[in-house]
Formats: structure tokens, C-alpha cells, sequence
């Protein structure tokens, strides 16, 4: 959660606090781990402190300490999931020692020789988790981890999500090293998993990766000089690829909370509302404060930087997906196509908005060269978003549930994440994800060519049904912090006027986006004919009627008027 610039469209924390403890115990979200359940991850913890990595490498794990891995992730983070190293290959170098006989390899036939080899070491749960022990009957329970803006409730405890299995700067830790070598286009020749010991060189953000693929800034001396250029170089093939593909990743402005400086709470007060004469100073003290001192809702559009990290673990799970299909067991994510009629809806959408889509372009083209800062282009995006839904998990080779067949009839059903155009598996974030862990457990045992452990085959006619319910109440957590802080840090702005986009229509109510402060509501259409419809795609003034948490906001569009 990142520091903010001074706004008077401020949440206060005790008001945020209360809020959300509401929200959470509405939807039954887990507080404190069970005795049982702690005490479990505490002797894990312990246990690898003593001789983990000696035990881990006698049960025939690789010792990958070698390997120069970084993680990059937001500031401050400590559940870190993955750390990564990308090598650029001698091109002399012989295609079959690059490749190597490991089975489970993707693709069977000869390959062009690899050009750039991906290490991406992945926190290793299973090393913590007994099956069946009362820490993994709760993170069953629990799901993944649900995000909200005050505090987060992790689906490990800390001992061992910022601890013991996070893959922290200069500590040894088990992971599952992927491998996975690409030729020049980024097509891939070969992927493999193992169990491994590493030890990461350096924590890095996104922010701090981005400025040294800018040139604005040199990374430190642990981390590998060229990664900032071949991240970017790899990056961007894979997004050819995805392209090529028909697949489609949008990079629009997201809702994001950030937290506000004690310093700046103050001013901002001072400047609204001078102090009285008689106020005790020290009762507004920054350094008193031992927590924020609010919360403001901005807009934030990733920088390369993500979008390039994030083709590693979309890679990663592509590779995975196909290695669990072609050992016959396996689960996957996926995402239906869209119907006909949505695209149809849509059509309409980009008519209505003045976007010319002609009739042979591919909706992927269309949307990689639409521009988020262009008002009616944000409002188609927004719109474009909605169009694939009903995502979800598919277990298969048990409980009766065959292999996805090659077919193409197969591939336009269940089996595809039709947003990437392609199979593709939840591997890479263990830490914060239940089915993280069995997905590298079946990849893990393909590779070695060894049975699939019997606690993984028992568990996944489960899964789809434990990630939907949990899932749905995360994101109904995360859904309810930002409504609530909508209302928040617009109570007391009520008949002030704001600029706005309204993004779409539909029986008289619209969707309306706040410049500033970051609100996206709800906005209704006049009740007189003659105030006409909403104007979807174009800026707009609205005034601010009411705020109430519980029942909501209420916007009054200003036709011509100030």
C-alpha cells in the first residue's frame, strides 16, 4: 500500500477500522489460527531453521544457492512467492544440453535452439504442510488470502508467509525451481519443475525495475545487471505471443487505496478547517501516531515493469497446465469465451462511443490500441472487462473427470482461460493461494516421472468448490473496502460539484468515475424525458447529494449548468 500526496478527500483510520471489522465479520472471514493450526506452522518453522536445507538436500532436492534469483514486488512486501533469473544462452550453444531429457518437458518433437532460459523459483509449501494436520484443514478453510486496505488476513500464518517459506533476501529456502527455455521468438522449447534449495540475491519493486529499464537508475549489486533488459526484452515477446494468440492483457487505470501521512492528515485539516485557538497541539502529534492517519482512494495504471513480471507467471502457467495434461492429472483455471451476444453488446458499445471497430479487426487488436486516458476509450475498456465471465477451476483424471481432450471443440468448452487464449494453471503464488501448492505438487511429480503424492490425488475433486467459495468471499471483501471508503472520504463533500466520466448505461442507471477523489458509483438518469439519457463516454459535472455507508451516494449530473 503506498504512501500518498496531500487530499482533503480523506477516510479517517478509526472510521476505516470499524467498517471493515464489520464487513469481515459479516462474511465469517477467519481472525486468529487455530492453537493447533499455529502450532503446526511453528514446528515447521523450527524444524527448518535446525537442518531444513541439510534434509532437504538429502531427499535428493538441488541445491540451486548458485542461481543470482531476485524477487520484485510491491514495496514492503513480505510474503514474497516468487524469485526470478533470466539468462540470455550462448547461441552456440548445443540445443540438447540447453534442453535437457527431463520428462515432462513441453513438447516432445526436436525445437529450435533456445535463446533465453527463465529460473523461476516458487515458495515450496508442501515443505511446511502436513496433509491432513489441522494447518492444512484451515487453510482449506481459509482459501487465500483477502486483501483489504487496513490489514490483510493471510492464508498461512506469518511464521511461515513472511518467514520460514517466504522467499526473503539471503535466507536459504525449499521452492520449485522452474526451468523453462524460450527460443528467440518466446515461443517455448522446454519446461521442467523441480524441488530445489535457493537463496535470493535482493528484494526489488516494481518502481525500482522500471527505472532501470528507463535508465534512470542502476539496481543494486546483488541483483544481475542485465535483468532490467532482458525482463523488458522477454516481456515483450510474450506479449507478442499473446497477441498472436488472441489473447489479451488491458492496462487500465485501477482503483487502489493508499494510505495517507500523519503530517499530511494535519495540514490537510488545517488548510479546511483552521484549528481552534484552545486545541491541545499534542493530541495531533504525527510522531504520536502509531498507525496512518487515513486512507484516500487514487488511480494507478502498472507500470511495464509489472506487466513484464507478470508474462513470467503467466508463462509459468502455461507450461504447468500442459505438463499436468500431458501426465493425465492436473487442475486448471479457466474462463469461458464469450458469447456471441457480448460481443455484439459490445459493437454497440464502441458505436455509441464514436470508436471506429471494423468488422474484420480482432477484438484483441482492437483493444491494444485503444489509449485508457481518452475518455470514451476508458469507457469502452471498462465495458471490454465485463466481456469474458464465469471463471473457475477444473479437476481432472479424478473423480471421474477425463483429460481435456486436443480437440479445438474441447478447448472453446471448459479447459481454456480464454483472456490468455490458452490452457494455463495457478501455480505461482502458494503463499497466498490454496491451489497454488497442488498444482506445483502434480508438475513436481511429472517431471520426476514419479506417482503423484496420494494427499494431492485426494484433495483435487475438492478444490474447484473450496477456490469458488472462498474466492467469492474475498472478492466480496474486496468489494465492500472500496464501497465503503467511496463513502467515507466523500462524507462531508455534499453539494460540492466534480468532474467525471460516465462509462456505461443501462435501464436509466450508469456508472459513474470521480477524477478526484478514485470513486467509481452509480449515477441515474434524470426522471424528466427531456433530461435525455446519460452521455456515456464523455466528461461530466455532477454534484454530490448525499453520502451514507449504508445506503450509499447519490450524484446529480449537471447539464449546462455549474
Amino acid at each position: 500500500m503506498s504512501r500518498t500526496r496531500l487530499s482533503t478527500y480523506t477516510a479517517p483510520p478509526a472510521e476505516v477500522a470499524r467498517t471493515l471489522d464489520a464487513l469481515r465479520a459479516h462474511y465469517e472471514v477467519p481472525t486468529d489460527f487455530p492453537p493447533e493450526a499455529l502450532a503446526e506452522a511453528e514446528s515447521a518453522a523450527s524444524a527448518w531453521a535446525q537442518d531444513g536445507p541439510a534434509r532437504l538436500l538429502a531427499d535428493g532436492a538441488r541445491d540451486a544457492r548458485d542461481l543470482e534469483l531476485v524477487t520484485i514486488d510491491p514495496p514492503g512486501s513480505m510474503d514474497l512467492d516468487q524469485a526470478v533469473l533470466l539468462e540470455r544462452l550462448p547461441t552456440h550453444a548445443d540445443h540438447a544440453d540447453q534442453a535437457g531429457a527431463a520428462a515432462g518437458e513441453v513438447g516432445n518433437a526436436p525445437e529450435p535452439a533456445a535463446t533465453y532460459r527463465v529460473h523461476y523459483a516458487i515458495a515450496s509449501l508442501a515443505t511446511f504442510v502436513t496433509p491432513g494436520g489441522a494447518l492444512d484443514a484451515e487453510l482449506r478453510r481459509r482459501g487465500e488470502t483477502i486483501y483489504a486496505p487496513d490489514a490483510a488476513t493471510p492464508l498461512h500464518p506469518e511464521v511461515l508467509s513472511h518467514g520460514a517459506a517466504s522467499l526473503l533476501e539471503d535466507a536459504e529456502r525449499p521452492a520449485c525451481l522452474w526451468t523453462i527455455d524460450l527460443d528467440e521468438r518466446g515461443e517455448v522449447v522446454s519446461a521442467r519443475v523441480e524441488r530445489a534449495l535457493v537463496r535470493s540475491r535482493a528484494r526489488l519493486t516494481y518502481a525500482q525495475v522500471q527505472a532501470a529499464i528507463d535508465g534512470q537508475g542502476a539496481l543494486s549489486q546483488e541483483a544481475p545487471a542485465d535483468l532490467p533488459e532482458l525482463l523488458a526484452e522477454i516481456g515483450r515477446l510474450r506479449l507478442e505471443r499473446e497477441a498472436a494468440c488472441g489473447g489479451i492483457s488491458m492496462t487500465t487505470p485501477e482503483q487502489v487505496v493508499e494510505v495517507t501521512e500523519a503530517a499530511e492528515a494535519t495540514e490537510a485539516a488545517q488548510a479546511t478547517e483552521p484549528a481552534s485557538p484552545t486545541e491541545d497541539a499534542g493530541d495531533t502529534d504525527p510522531t504520536e501516531s502509531a498507525g496512518p492517519a487515513g486512507y484516500r482512494l487514487a488511480y494507478r495504471v502498472p507500470v511495464p515493469a509489472e506487466q513484464y513480471n507478470a508474462q513470467i507467471s503467466l508463462l509459468t502457467g502455461m507450461c504447468a497446465a500442459r505438463i499436468m495434461v500431458d501426465s493425465g492429472v492436473g487442475i486448471l483455471r479457466t474462463l469461458p469465451p464469450a458469447r456471441p451476444e457480448d460481443y455484439a453488446r459490445l459493437r454497440r458499445v464502441a458505436a455509441a462511443l464514436g470508436i471506429d471497430w471494423p468488422a474484420a479487426q480482432p477484438y484483441p487488436e482492437l483493444v491494444r490500441s485503444l489509449d485508457h486516458a481518452v475518455p470514451a476509450h476508458a469507457a469502452f475498456m471498462e465495458q471490454a472487462m465485463s466481456l469474458f465471465r464465469g471463471s473457475g477451476y477444473l479437476a481432472f483424471g479424478v473423480g471421474g473427470v477425463g483429460v481435456p481432450a486436443e480437440d479445438e471443440a474441447s478447448d472453446a468448452e471448459e479447459a481454456v482461460h480464454s483472456a490468455i487464449a490458452a490452457r494455463y494453471a495457478h501455480v505461482t503464488a502458494p503463499l497466498r493461494r490454496l491451489v497454488d501448492r497442488y498444482g506445483e505438487e502434480v508438475c513436481i511429480a511429472a517431471c520426476a516421472q514419479a506417482p503423484v503424492p496420494q494427499w494431492v490425488l485426494q484433495a483435487l475433486p475438492d478444490l474447484p468448490d473450496v477456490m469458488e467459495q472462498t474466492g467469492k468471499r474475498a472478492r466480496a471483501i474486496g468489494r465492500g473496502a472500496l464501497t465503503a471508503l467511496e463513502a467515507l472520504v466523500l462524507r462531508g463533500h455534499e453539494g460540492e460539484v466534480f468532474d467525471g466520466v460516465i462509462t456505461s448505461e443501462r435501464d436509466g442507471r450508469g456508472e459513474l468515475v470521480l477524477v478526484e477523489p478514485a470513486v467509481v458509483t452509480e449515477i441515474r438518469a434524470g426522471k424528466n424525458a427531456s433530461d435525455g439519457g446519460l452521455p456515456v463516454g464523455e466528461r461530466v459535472r455532477v454534484r454530490l447529494l448525499s453520502v451514507d455507508p449504508a445506503t450509499g451516494i447519490r450524484f446529480q449530473l449537471l447539464r449546462n449548468r455549474s
